[in-house]
Order: C-alpha cells, then structure tokens, then sequence
C-alpha cells in the first residue's frame, strides 16, 4: 500500500494519480470510437470533462447524503473535501452531465450511449487500482484464504495481523474483462445492446461483491450498493427483453451491410 508518494517535496495521493489515468482511459476509448463512428474526435475532451465534473459532484454529494448525520454541521466543508467520493454517486451525476452534453451536441442516441458503457466499464476498473494502491477501506471482510491480505498502511488500514479479502482487486479484473467483452462487441450487436449488457454486467458483478465487502445492510439483508445495482440488472434486462422481444434473439446482432 502506498497512499502517498512525493516528488520534489510535494505529496501526491496514488488515489488522485489513478483516478486521473482511468479518466485519461476512459477518453481514450471514446477518440478511438468516435474516429470509427465518424464523428468529431474532440468530443472525447469535451465528454471527459462533463464526466469529470458531473461526477466528482455527484459522487461527493451522494457521500453527503448517506452519511448526512456525520457531516451535518458543516456541510459546506463536507462538501468540498477532498474525501468521501461513492461510486454511484458519481455515476448518476456524471451520466447526468454526459446526457446533458449529448443533448447540448444534438448527439443523444444509442451508439453514444454503447461507447460510454465500454467507456464507464474501463474507468471503474481502473480506478478500483487506485483504491487497492491507497488502502481506502473498499477492501472485504476478513478471509483465511490464501491470497487474503492485510492493508496496514492503507489511508483506513486494517488491524495488525489481520487479512482481509482484497476486492478491489475482483472488480478490478471482472470490469476490466467486461470492458474488452462490450468493446469486442461494439460493430456486432444492434445500437443499445452494449449499454444493456453494461447494465446488466456492472450490476450483477458490484451486486456479488457486496457479500464479501463491509458495507452496511440497509433492507432485506441487502446493502445499499447491492439494491442500486439490482435496479441496474433490471434496466438491463427488460431492456434486452423488449429488443428481444421485437425481433428475436437475431435483433440483438447488428445486420450485415
């Protein structure tokens, strides 16, 4: 674990640095797509800057919101500290932004939506490095399995001698192979089948890995993470049940030209 690193005398968050390098992915996904779609290859600045900004708001909003009764006393520090960002927050307020953008481009229709879910798929992936790297308590439950570790010098480091399960490492490897799985996939299926499978994948994968994290049980036995991400899986999969429905199974492919 190595939270911090200093160059010159300066301290530098590994958080910060990863988090920086997916978003830089993420635009590098989008430029190659757009070059493919034909259309304007800037766009990709312009779609990572709205992402950025939505997101970081939206993520560090959603964190305000959940533990309003922590931060209530001084909500405006709260809300422009450098601490505290949640997942879903930030996907809900950058996908906000990036809709807004379409709209702003006249660009709101399904091939966007597939390039952002490759896109989105990748940056998650990514950024769980910098959460392992930092130590920042995304980590499970403890384990005696094998390749359980600790995370004693970690930005929330675990108790002397004790492992745990690593499991940003899990997400980093399954949305990292579901971004290759949607990008392989982008000229094979129908506009709108990608972001589908985005849905349904990203849910059912942050859905299982809750079972072995440490986040709070809301309802049901279930965590908050876990009934947001069955909302995903359901979008998901009446989405692909409708197209489905439609034209059969050989309305998912796209047609030969």
């Amino acid at each position: 674990m190595k939270p911090e690193i200093e160059i010159v005398g300066i301290s530098i968050k590994t958080f910060g640095v990863v988090f920086a390098l997916a978003f830089l992915a993420c635009g590098m996904v989008a430029a190659r797509r757009l070059r493919e779609l034909h259309l304007p290859v800037d766009w990709s600045y312009e779609i990572v800057f709205a992402a950025l900004l939505g997101g970081v708001v939206g993520a560090r909003a959603y964190y305000v919101v959940q533990n309003y009764g922590e931060v209530k006393h001084d909500l405006f520090k709260s809300m422009f500290s450098g601490s505290g960002l949640v997942w879903y927050g930030g996907a809900l307020g950058g996908a906000l932004a990036v809709l807004a953008w379409m709209r702003w481009r006249d660009a709101l229709e399904l091939r966007m939506f597939d390039m952002c879910a490759t896109a989105l798929a990748l940056g998650y992936g990514l950024g769980r490095i910098g959460c392992q790297v930092s130590g920042d308590g995304d980590y499970g439950i403890r384990s005696s399995l094998p390749w359980a570790m600790g995370y004693p010098h970690g930005t929330l480091p675990t108790p002397p001698g004790v492992r745990v399960q690593p499991t940003p490492i899990y997400e980093n490897v399954r949305m990292c192979l579901l971004a290759f799985v949607l990008w392989r996939l982008r000229d094979r299926v129908r506009p709108g089948v990608v972001f589908a499978l985005y849905l349904v994948g990203s849910g059912l994968e942050r859905f299982l890995v809750e079972f072995i994290r440490r986040n709070k049980e809301v309802l049901a036995g279930l965590t908050a993470p876990q009934l947001e991400s069955l909302a995903l899986l359901a979008i998901g999969l009446v989405w692909l049940g409708l197209m489905v429905r439609r034209g059969g199974l050989a309305g998912l492919r796209l047609a030969a030209a």
